[in-house]
């Protein structure tokens, strides 16, 4: 179970994460000190207490910014004042707490949410069934043809497509589920994006949690987001330098790699242009056998096409 906790108060983040540990030692449990940070984050965990009165954007406008992406997490909100109650059903709140909330409250919700979870997790398992034999995710399989990047098997309900690494321009991850952004179109898939990370290799590069980037693709970017061919890109600026590295690097493998092939080229020219093939042979410098009769005497070709014995001449008897 993954809980997150987004308050810009440091004391209530602390008590929130102490009481989950409490309960449940186990949970996964994330903190955000802002909105945006939680906005920006991959997932926003199976249950999230969240701030309504946060600094910048509020509570609401988080919730329904989160809830256009994601409409499982269990929400709870907590609040210094009542007057938000209402308004936060609308945006499917599970529950809501009233700071300073009193600890049998607090456990009483949570473990209601908790349970909650635990029966959705029952009702996925149970949708899950008519799925047996079909295995959804990626794999590597291999080098393509001639020319071609390594390749990619994703599966997806049953269907697998094969997808080249190189013309993969970005790929993103929400809710567990892989998008990956083709310069054909789209493409998804459950999975984890470390693992597409791991098989990528060096022309990709992670800025942020939820995105995967192709250096081939990228335009321009900046200490926030990239630009890319075809899409953008969030980046998360503890990465930035880190890409601004790889970026380079992948540009000067490019670049070498294209004056090696520009001298394999030249250097193939000069040594095509040096050869010459048996058949072109100059025959100035091969000596012709001459032809002889059954004798064993030597024959020469008259003026009119006739064959005689050739004789040696020193000038006359």
């Amino acid at each position: 179970m993954r809980v997150s906790v987004c308050d810009d108060e440091p004391a209530v983040r602390d008590l929130v994460a102490r009481e989950v540990r409490e309960c449940y030692p186990e949970a996964e449990i994330s903190l955000f000190a802002s909105g945006e940070e939680l906005l920006y984050a991959e997932e926003p965990g199976d249950i999230l207490f969240l701030d309504i009165r946060l600094t910048g954007l509020n509570g609401m406008e988080i919730a329904r910014v989160l809830r256009k992406r994601n409409k499982k997490t269990i929400l709870i909100f907590l609040t210094a004042v009542r007057e938000y109650v209402f308004e936060a059903f609308d945006v499917g709140a599970f529950h809501y707490l009233v700071k300073p909330f009193e600890d049998g409250k607090f456990f009483e919700v949570l473990g209601m949410a908790a349970a909650q979870w635990e029966e959705m997790q029952r009702r996925e398992a149970g949708q899950a069934d008519y799925r047996r034999g079909h295995t959804d995710g990626m794999e590597e399989t291999g080098q393509g043809g001639a020319g071609e990047s390594r390749f990619l098997l994703v599966k997806n309900g049953g269907l697998s497509t094969r997808v080249l690494l190189d013309d993969i321009i970005y790929a993103e991850v929400f809710n567990r589920k892989v998008t990956l952004h083709g310069r054909e179109g789209d493409l998804e898939y459950y999975g984890k994006l470390s693992e597409l990370e791991k098989i990528a290799g060096e022309s990709f590069f992670r800025p942020h949690r939820a995105y995967l980037v192709n250096f081939k693709y990228v335009e321009r970017y900046n200490a926030t987001e990239i630009v890319l061919e075809k899409g953008r890109a969030l980046m998360a600026k503890q990465n930035y330098s880190a890409f601004v590295k790889s970026f380079m690097r992948y540009n000067q493998r490019l670049g070498a790699a294209g004056q090696a092939a520009d001298t394999e080229k030249q250097d193939s020219q000069v040594n095509c242009s040096c050869k010459r093939p048996a058949s072109q042979a100059d025959s100035r410098y091969i000596k012709q056998g001459s032809q002889v009769d059954s004798r064993g005497k030597d024959l020469v070709t008259g003026a009119d096409g006739r064959q005689m014995e050739k004789r040696d001449s020193f000038g006359g008897d």
